[in-house]
């Protein structure tokens, strides 16, 4: 599906923004409001080389009515091998849902990559302390997957009841997660971040703290974070990855 890209797509090519067109080889519902869909890499996963990291994304292209509209997606199990990986969709009201609730296999999409990176902390962390939501869910994974032998503790914002399906990879020795239903616009997930994450983290040196929710939750808790519990910037990745409908 070539789509033009507007002027973002301009700026991203002066910050040397890397353009591919992704194949879809299969499509598994996972949930009624989560879907897998598998693609060929179209060269990305051997151009990205050993800057391929865990959480890295791509920016996808669609079509909204002509114009172009993009949204980010977080390469999951990606196969540098087989030219391979997955990208994984919380479906809603949207282009991007849309076409991901339509994709079969030979659908293409235009992808770019540029932005995205990840610093491994040092030192290691002693526990990762990790905030996210379906969204973030695949990012997640592969943090996880990153570090498998750290304890994590996972706060889980939910919208549906099949949320409790998803597959989170958890370890049941090593990994804990606490599912927040969202309330008051995330104000239910920042409570209980405020109330329970201070006493995972007396030590805010060996704490590591990977947080991904709705713009204003991110900043929000961002904000707690680095000012309330003197959190050093170097042990916070924070990113909003969506923006609540007004």
């Amino acid at each position: 599906m070539a789509v033009g890209k507007g002027w973002e797509g301009v700026v991203l090519k002066l910050f040397r923004g890397k353009d591919f067109t992704f194949t879809v080889t299969g499509a598994e519902q996972v949930t009624p409001d989560y879907r897998r869909i598998t693609f060929t890499d179209g060269g990305l996963l051997e151009a990205a080389g050993e800057s391929l990291h865990p959480t890295m994304w791509v920016r996808l292209w669609f079509s909204n009515h002509g114009k172009p509209h993009q949204r980010a997606y977080t390469l999951v199990d990606p196969d540098p091998e087989a030219g391979t990986f997955a990208l994984e969709f919380a479906l809603h009201e949207g282009v991007a849902s849309d076409w991901a609730r339509s994709a079969a296999p030979g659908d293409t999409v235009d992808a770019t990559v540029q932005g995205t990176g990840f610093a491994v902390p040092a030192p290691a962390p002693q526990r990762l302390l990790v905030i996210g939501d379906p969204a973030s869910l695949p990012a997640i994974n592969s943090l996880l997957d990153a570090f498998p032998r750290t304890p994590a503790t996972i706060w889980f914002e939910t919208r549906h009841d099949s949320d409790a399906d998803l597959p989170v990879r958890l370890d049941p020795d090593l990994h804990e997660i606490r599912r927040v239903p969202r309330s008051g616009d995330g104000a239910a997930l920042v409570e209980r971040v405020r109330a329970e994450l201070p006493q995972l983290a007396p030590d805010v040196e060996s704490a590591y703290v990977w947080l991904a929710c709705d713009t204003v939750t991110t900043r929000t808790l961002s904000g707690y974070l680095r000012k309330d519990l003197g959190l050093p910037r170097q042990r916070l990745n924070s990113l909003g990855y969506w923006r609540p409908a007004a």
